[in-house]
């Protein structure tokens, strides 16, 4: 992705420091959030700044949520404690998101349900912007690159969503079920593809903690699954392999059964697949379990690909050490953008562990080069709270060390 890494770069060089963001007090004033109407099957939540509305709208479309789960209004706090929609607005835009109309693998009715959003929104707006997290990154992308001709969106920015090949992710999770089985056998229930009730109910209580602990008391199996796996943790904190087992684990036992379901059969496949990196290569690839993917599954599964073809500015970020969505989806999608002639597309790598492990001022600046794309112009006023003139260099710096080491894919 050093293409577009380096247009970041050099994007954040050409605005300056004191032109990307001002920081200030002199904020929007947040209005009461309040329910719209249910567009086939989901909920709608709208707001509006009570003062200082800049007449814009950003749409937010959230991550997965399990399919048991009642229909809500997720993600909607961030991880150091900011609500969403305050921040939105106090940036001067109305806010508004969606339950989708079922949880679980959403991601096409997502789309649908977002652009059900927008056209409901209850006043007349002059643009409007998309951003969502992990499924709801997917949500973003595609719709970034079916707005031609549709005029809902004028921005995107997507965020640590599986938007390189939704197939190589599934197969990420499979694996990574297959490989945990080898090196702790009889640990979960046998089959990597249909996952008793029992598992679901008792994943909390019973199986997550006796993982972790069967993790700690068994470093060598641990730092085998992780090689072979390829899954990322913090190279200084080896205690983040617990982290990423349990958060690879979590999605097998809660998105497979409905995975399967909505895509009409088993999408993993890994017949061909040579594992390595263990202790014994030969001996872990005879006894790894081998499925076949179901051809039905396979054609379904060709929905949830992005082409790379975005009609309207977008802007994706990823941290490189995302261990649940990893940040080669950003090298993939880069390939795509490329085949296409496509060099618009800004990409941001955060140098950290996590699944969407960003601070607020991360959000923020790459929001800003979103808004600055589409319109031309940089935020006006941002809460004075968050420094956003240093995060700029930091994401400016790291651009430049990751697009100096990186090769073209």
């Amino acid at each position: 992705m050093k293409r577009g890494v380096l247009r970041l770069a050099l994007s954040l060089a050409l605005i300056g420091s004191g032109a990307l963001i001002t920081s200030s007090g002199r904020a929007a004033v947040p209005g009461e959030c309040f329910e719209g109407p249910v567009l086939s099957g989901a909920r709608t939540l709208y707001c509006i700044p009570a003062e200082g509305w800049n007449g814009e709208v950003v749409a937010y479309a959230h991550g997965y949520v399990p399919p048991m789960a009642p229909l809500d209004y997720h993600g909607l706090v961030m991880a150091d404690g900011t609500v969403l929609p305050d921040l939105v607005q106090s940036l001067g835009y109305a806010f508004a998101t969606t339950s989708y109309r079922r949880n679980g693998l959403a991601v096409l009715e997502g789309v649908e349900d977002v652009r059900n959003l927008i056209d409901a929104f209850p006043s007349a707006f002059d643009r409007a912007y998309v951003t969502g997290p992990s499924e709801g990154g997917l949500v973003t992308a595609i719709l970034a690159e079916d707005e031609l001709g549709t005029q809902r969106f004028d921005g995107a920015l997507s965020l640590c969503g599986p938007i390189g090949s939704f197939r190589r992710q599934l197969n990420f999770w499979g694996d990574f079920r297959v490989l945990f089985d080898s090196f702790f056998p009889g640990v979960l229930p046998p089959s990597p593809i249909s996952i008793p009730p029992t598992v679901l109910a008792q994943w909390e209580t019973t199986y997550a903690p006796s993982i972790a602990a069967l993790l700690s008391a068994r470093p060598l199996a641990t730092a085998q699954l992780i090689s072979t796996s390829k899954a990322p943790i913090d190279i200084a904190d080896p205690a983040t392999a617990v982290n990423t087992t349990l958060g690879l684990l979590w999605y097998n036992v809660f998105a497979t059964n409905d995975g399967i379901a909505q895509l009409g059969g088993n999408p993993f496949d890994n017949q061909s697949r040579f594992y390595h990196g263990s202790f014994n290569d030969i001996a872990l690839n005879k006894k790894v379990q081998r499925f076949s993917a179901s051809p039905i599954a396979l054609a379904n599964v060709a929905h949830y690909e992005t082409s790379g073809t975005p009609t309207i500015p977008l802007v994706t970020m990823h941290t490189l050490g995302d261990e649940i969505i990893p940040s080669w989806h950003q090298s993939l999608y880069q390939v795509k953008l490329l085949s296409h002639g496509e060099f618009g597309t800004i990409q941001i790598p955060i140098p950290r562990y996590g699944h969407c492990n960003f601070t607020t001022a991360e959000v923020l600046v790459a929001f800003n080069l979103m808004v600055l794309q589409a319109t031309g112009e940089a935020l006006a006023q941002v809460p004075a709270a968050y420094d956003v003139a240093s995060t700029r260099s930091e994401i400016e710096r790291a651009a430049a060390e990751f697009a100096a080491r990186d090769v073209e894919p």
